[in-house]
């Protein structure tokens, strides 16, 4: 896929750095400008070949595409200062901005824009995101593009905007919860008598074989435990102990506790 039109990525924090960088594998670092009020936290992506300035206003004036990477308490601020430069026969915005509807976007300017909301991982950065994608009316040509664009970093998923809030905890969240699972998986395996590095090794590319069974394979996860799980086994035994001691339980009562969490926040 290649791209005649600017990026920019304003607020590129880790999930706007990681979009850039997914970018940059497809489109090029040419074609991408990253914003950040501390320009020195971004010396490392210029050196890599970006773009960057601390001006929104600059870069929005060059791109087609805006990401709107910030903080929910920075986005007025951010929308009236490029405001000045927004063409709506021009730039489509695109927030990854948690819990803010489409709109709170739109209220906070005088033209009708077409406005995108997606929310990526930080996996992007290694082009295996899962990006969930909406948008308002005005969207609906644009939204084709800008789901091709994030596909480069992975999988993509058009849904409802009521959706999103649950998107975000499953699926950008879900980093942190995998991640700590691969932590305690380590943890059993040095306990067992493996050296750190060699348990972590080991719990890494066995999270990644379970994974890719399901997504190459297009099976349910019980169907693939059973292939492992003989009578009287000692894989039957540990799934029954986790079970016993609330894995699936406190793993879907974390799930909805970050859901009632993201709610109250942006309530």
């Amino acid at each position: 896929m290649s791209i005649n039109q600017q990026i920019a990525i304003l607020g590129a924090g880790n999930l706007g750095e990681a979009i850039a960088k997914g970018f940059s594998k497809n489109f090029g670092t040419e074609h991408i400008i990253l914003t950040r009020r501390h320009l020195s936290k971004l010396d490392h992506m210029k050196s890599e070949g970006f773009e960057t300035t601390s001006d929104n206003q600059e870069a929005a004036s060059k791109a087609t595409y805006i990401f709107l990477c910030v903080q929910p308490k920075q986005l007025v601020n951010v929308l009236k200062g490029i405001e000045p430069v927004l063409d709506a026969n021009k730039h489509v915005l695109v927030s990854t901005i948690t819990g803010v509807s489409l709109e709170v976007i739109q209220g906070y300017l005088k033209d009708e824009f077409a406005i995108i909301r997606a929310m990526p991982n930080t996996a992007a950065a290694i082009s295996e995101s899962m990006t969930c994608i909406c948008g308002n009316e005005l969207s609906a040509t644009h939204l084709p593009k800008v789901e091709e664009m994030f596909k480069t970093l992975g999988e993509t998923l058009i849904i409802e905007e009521r959706l999103m809030k649950a998107a975000t905890v499953l699926a950008a969240s879900g980093i942190a919860f995998f991640l700590r699972y691969i932590r305690a998986a380590t943890q059993g395996g040095i306990q067992l008598g493996f050296e750190a590095e060699e348990a972590q090794k080991i719990a890494m590319q066995t999270a990644r074989g379970a994974a890719s069974l399901l997504v190459e394979g297009n099976a349910h996860p019980e169907r693939e435990i059973d292939k492992v799980t003989t009578p009287m086994g000692c894989t039957i035994a540990g799934l029954n102990e986790m079970e016993h001691q609330g894995l699936s339980s406190a793993l879907i009562k974390g799930i909805v506790a970050s859901f009632e969490k993201i709610n109250r926040i942006t309530e």
